[in-house]
């Protein structure tokens, strides 16, 4: 069992995306999508500057990954079973615009990019990551983070990349913190710190490289 660990500067509902029963991460952090496996967890903590407030050495969310399957498979997946999870950015519901199954593989086998939060310059990014991880065992706290105790603090990562290695002599303590505090899996105890504002014109895509995806490496 591994523990990823790593900075949100942007959480919006879409990475990850916590919607509809089931959180996702389907774009950014290529390197953790690529390596982490089910069995894994992978913990974000908050940023330091969200709307003017400080909320690092927050947590965000922690999601156990129960099952991970190509960015393909995953397209295939909303489609039967999740088609919530595709973006509709017109949408009067705020979760459906920031849906996360942005790249459709039917249209295009290298992946078309659907009007989403995502612009064409963080495709090579998203695909690198080749991976969609998906959780039916997690904890989303949004706009309402929670402290991280000071015995856990060393899993805190405010800069670029992530952790995990450094993180192995942690996890079970994790996970026995997590799993004590009574927190209702599956459950929003907030919403996404920064809502997204589309542009009107429907083939038109939100370019959020500048401010989410050049720190997702």
């Amino acid at each position: 069992m591994k523990l990823y660990s790593y900075c949100i500067p942007i959480d919006d509902g879409c990475a990850p995306n916590p919607f509809y029963g089931i959180c996702t991460l389907n774009i950014c952090k290529p390197v953790i999508r690529r390596t982490a496996k089910a069995g894994d967890w992978v913990v974000g903590v908050g940023s330091k500057n969200v709307k003017g407030k400080d909320l690092s050495g927050k947590l965000v969310y922690a999601m156990l990954v129960t099952k991970k399957m190509t960015m393909q498979q995953y397209h295939v997946y909303c489609k039967k079973y999740a088609p919530n999870k595709i973006p509709d950015i017109r949408h009067k519901h705020y979760k459906r615009r920031v849906g996360d199954c942005i790249y459709d593989f039917d249209k295009d086998p290298s992946g078309k990019l659907l009007p989403s939060v995502h612009a064409i310059e963080n495709k090579n990014t998203d695909l690198g990551g080749v991976f969609t991880l998906l959780s039916n065992h997690f904890y989303y706290f949004g706009d309402k983070p929670v402290d991280i105790p000071q015995h856990l603090k060393g899993i805190i990562n405010q800069g670029r990349g992530h952790k995990s290695k450094a993180n192995d002599h942690l996890v079970q303590d994790f996970v026995l913190w997590i799993e004590s505090q009574g927190y209702v899996k599956n459950h929003l105890y907030g919403k996404p710190q920064i809502k997204v504002e589309f542009k009107q014109a429907p083939d038109e895509e939100y370019n959020c490289a500048a401010i989410r995806c050049k720190s997702k490496k």
